[in-house]
């Protein structure tokens, strides 16, 4: 009997710590990561809990963060702590249920808005705020960088503002020494880079905005003397300031698979060819918004179907392309001229117009088609727009690819049509023009 109960304390006593080395790990998880970085021979390496982390991410605000995992990206950016229907916490718990880690964005008042880098006691009050938001999730296990601010040099001419966001650097890693900080620029140029040197050295990792001249950004961060490692946290179509413009002013919008072929030069030639200060990047836009047009920087559709940008993102995250590609589009006209010919209609008059696609598993394809008048709600870097409002219009004699309509009022206007498959992906094209 004595026997006995020796070997059941034993037992208990061998299961006890194995219940606690189990609740010691479990706690561990969900401890705060802890984020650093090495510098080895010139080659900077994020490691994350001890492993080298490189990032594929996309930006993400209100995207769709599973469909994010399952594409086997695994990270994301945020522009704010709370971006008014979510709290950072529920946004952070999201990531962690998928496996993804996340640089916070904090929201830093921009001179272009009207803030007053000169006037301390607004600049004390916002540090202060923002004191609140780091100690507010600075231990969530899915928290990997802090983004204080989003692209402050924007129509900036205050240098003072590097300062602020120095001051928040540290007292970032003052109260949460696990995470890295950084800052994002819209471009970049020596003005930047001296004043970052100068003003603002706490901040680990510098982050660059860039679009069509994004292959070019290697040449520069060496040319204009940036040591230290650096990441991508928007990247993707050509910018709407980047694109030829109609002769009355709108800019032209490359189809779905111009943007695509588009993106995969660019990750190439802007951030994988950069092996030593790189450290990875956050694609622009995992999701949808209305900037200039509703479809020119959301990877996704409004209706949440991806576009050939996302099978793209696929082929460089996972080395090969998704089971079921994204159609193609071949060529789109309007009145049997393209969108880079300054398309001109009559009122009240029928015209037709094409497109030709190309799918490789020649699915079934859907297609949509709908007219909006150019924009005129326009913002500045990102601003919030509202979208234009469809006018109704009776497409006729609608075909596999083709469709006529009278012409609208006058005014100027972009045709838009979706070429949908039956497995969540589109493609799409828009043809600005005018009616006289």
């Amino acid at each position: 009997m004595k026997n006995i109960v020796i070997i059941i304390f034993c037992i208990s006593l061998i299961y006890g710590c194995k219940t606690e080395q189990s609740k010691n790990k479990s706690e561990a998880m969900d401890g705060p990561a802890k984020v650093t970085l090495t510098n080895t021979n010139g080659k900077y390496q994020l490691l994350v809990n001890n492993k080298p982390f490189y990032i594929d991410g996309a930006g993400l605000e209100f995207g769709n963060i599973e469909a994010l995992a399952k594409h086997n990206g695994n990270s994301f950016r945020t522009w704010r702590t709370e971006n008014g229907q979510r709290s950072g916490k529920e946004v952070l718990d999201e990531a962690y249920k998928h496996g993804l880690m996340v640089t916070m964005g904090i929201e830093v008042a921009r001179e272009r808005h009207g803030f007053d880098y000169d006037d301390e006691v607004a600049v004390k009050e916002q540090l202060e705020n923002i004191r609140k938001e780091v100690l507010e999730l600075k231990d969530h296990p899915a928290l990997m960088i802090w983004a204080i601010g989003n692209e402050l040099n924007l129509r900036a001419t205050n240098p003072k503002v590097w300062n602020a966001v120095n001051d928040i650097s540290k007292m970032i890693h003052e109260i949460d020494p696990n995470h890295l900080t950084t800052t994002t620029l819209a471009g970049i140029s020596q003005k930047e880079i001296s004043l970052i040197k100068e003003r603002c050295t706490d901040i680990d990792i510098l982050s660059v905005q860039m679009y069509g001249d994004l292959p070019n950004l290697p040449k520069l961060i060496k040319e204009f003397g940036w040591e230290k490692p650096y990441m991508v946290t928007e990247w993707g179509a050509t910018g709407h300031w980047e694109v030829p413009k109609t002769e009355w002013g709108a800019p032209i919008e490359e189809n779905s698979t111009l943007k695509a072929a588009n993106y995969l030069k660019r990750y190439k030639g802007g951030i994988e060819a950069d092996t030593l200060q790189c450290i990875g990047s956050y694609v622009f836009l995992w999701g949808n918004k209305q900037e200039r047009t509703p479809t020119w920087y959301g990877i996704f559709f409004e209706d949440g179907k991806e576009s050939e940008s996302v099978d793209v993102m696929h082929k460089i995250w996972n080395n090969k392309w998704p089971e079921n590609r994204t159609p193609q589009i071949v060529s789109f006209t309007l009145n049997g001229s393209t969108a880079y010919e300054n398309v001109n209609l009559e009122e009240g008059k029928t015209y037709e117009a094409i497109l030709k696609i190309n799918d490789f598993e020649n699915d079934p394809i859907n297609y949509k088609w709908e007219i909006l008048p150019e924009s005129t709600d326009l913002g500045d870097g990102g601003d919030y727009e509202e979208r234009p409002e469809a006018i109704e219009i009776n497409f006729e004699n609608i075909e596999e690819g083709k469709v006529t309509f009278k012409a609208p009022e006058s005014g100027v206007y972009r045709l838009f049509v979706y070429a949908e498959d039956s497995f969540g992906h589109a493609a799409t094209a828009n043809i600005p023009f005018r009616v006289n």
